[in-house]
């Protein structure tokens, strides 16, 4: 199965280009699942067609859906906005108050992302193409399941303890109900799974790749490089980008002037994702609306049928490794189009914390790394590689070293802003 994500700044085309290309599969015999994580949602406009919260065939092999979040939440969180509500209550706050503060920020997303794997798990479809939020809102989508992941791995089973040890002593105090029952704790361990799975799922560059859709404008432009770089920061690989909206060349000089900008910024935008193929789509005298224009959009942008595979499987390029150099190790993660001054990483207890600007990733270091002390690290202008060599105390002498797997103490510093670690 393949699954492909949409996403660029508001107003770029993102569901256009989505929608032409999830037409596309269908047209070529795939199984093809059509979907929009964002809120405001338009793919039923694109489409020309109404779209409920359940999927429903709108051409051959194609089906769509908006994902209906508020629903999904009534459904899953049941049980933890049950005893939010009610322990507000007992506090004095009133019903109607308390349901209200009991809707989580960012709620949204998580089950979007949930929804995305329900549905890409049931193995109905050969293929899925998501309908991305505008760039902030996906990277938080896409950052979620790791940071809410380790949550629950790490602050979550103290929580639980200390009410297992409470629980006891609150009954005595008649005070039982104000501690969480095993319900919720049931309920997030559930999620702890499921978030796991989604991230696995969307990490996977054989199975997911992202594609970005820009204008070719200055501002545009500039936000689709930093969303290059911060996907790459959380693991997901760009195979494609796609500029939308490019002027013709015209006979008078207004046209001839905006077909001029557009080429210099088109440039640019070549030269900043050398590596990966720049696509433009012209820009058209009306809204592509309507499976005739989406097939049109479809053959600009992959050619006339049977023309090549719109999502073959396996373009991603490897993000994120571990190599073995000499008696030390390397972790080396990249972050192209980073700025050198932007890139910061800190190693506390089993975690190394890697910044990019605003973006921020928890990697829990893979074991082999665990039992070592960090030697320096340095940031290349594509990639940061971290340096580890073995600690004599935890690694004894005479005790053979495994070699290091792909993948993911001490509150030491590897990567200074602007400059290499220290030793």
């Amino acid at each position: 199965m393949r699954i492909v994500l949409f996403t660029g700044k508001g107003g770029v085309g993102k569901t256009t280009t989505a929608a032409a290309t999830a037409l596309r599969l269908a047209d070529r015999g795939l199984k093809t699942l059509l979907l929009s994580t964002d809120i405001a949602h338009s793919l039923a406009d694109a489409l020309a067609v109404d779209l409920p919260d359940e999927p429903v065939e709108v051409a051959a092999s194609l089906w769509a859906v908006q994902i209906d979040t508020q629903g999904r939440f009534e459904a899953a969180w049941r049980d933890v906005q049950t005893f939010l509500v009610d322990m507000l209550a007992r506090g004095g706050v009133d019903p109607i108050t308390a349901d209200e503060l009991t809707v989580l920020p960012g709620v949204d997303e998580v089950l979007a992302l949930l929804a995305v794997r329900e549905l890409a798990v049931t193995g109905h479809w050969d293929a899925l193409v998501v309908d991305c939020a505008p760039t902030a809102e996906t990277l938080r989508l896409l950052a979620l399941p790791e940071a809410l992941t380790w949550y629950l791995e790490r602050v979550f089973p103290v929580h639980r303890r200390l009410a297992r040890g409470m629980r006891p002593l609150a009954h005595l105090l008649g005070r039982g109900e104000v501690l969480p029952p095993d319900t919720l704790f049931e309920a997030l361990l559930r999620l702890n799974d499921e978030l796991g799975s989604v991230r696995r799922l969307l990490g996977d560059p054989e199975v997911t790749s992202v594609r970005l859709v820009l204008t070719p404008e200055a501002v545009v432009a500039a936000e689709a490089r930093r969303t290059f770089t911060a996907l790459a920061l959380y693991g997901y690989a760009v195979d494609l980008v796609i500029a939308n909206r490019v002027f013709p060349a015209g006979d008078d000089a207004w046209r001839q002037g905006w077909a001029a900008a557009q080429q210099k910024h088109l440039e640019r935008i070549r030269e900043s994702f050398a590596g990966l193929p720049v696509v433009e789509l012209p820009y058209r005298p009306a809204e592509p609306v309507g499976m005739t224009a989406l097939r049109e959009v479809a053959d600009e942008l992959y050619g006339p049928l049977p023309g090549d595979d719109p999502a073959p499987a396996g373009r991603g390029t490897e993000l994120l490794r571990v190599e073995q150099v000499g008696s030390e190790f390397a972790l080396c993660l990249a972050l192209p189009l980073a700025e050198r001054a932007d890139v910061d990483a800190v190693r506390v207890g089993d975690d190394l914390i890697v910044t990019v600007g605003p973006n921020r990733r928890v990697l829990t270091l893979p074991s082999v790394l665990r039992r070592c002390t960090v030697a320096g690290g340095q940031f290349d202008g594509r990639e940061l590689r971290v340096r580890f060599r073995p600690d004599p105390e935890r690694w004894p002498a005479g005790t053979a070293r495994p070699r290091p797997r792909p993948g993911p103490g001490t509150g030491r510093r590897v990567q200074g802003k602007g400059g290499e670690a220290g030793g």
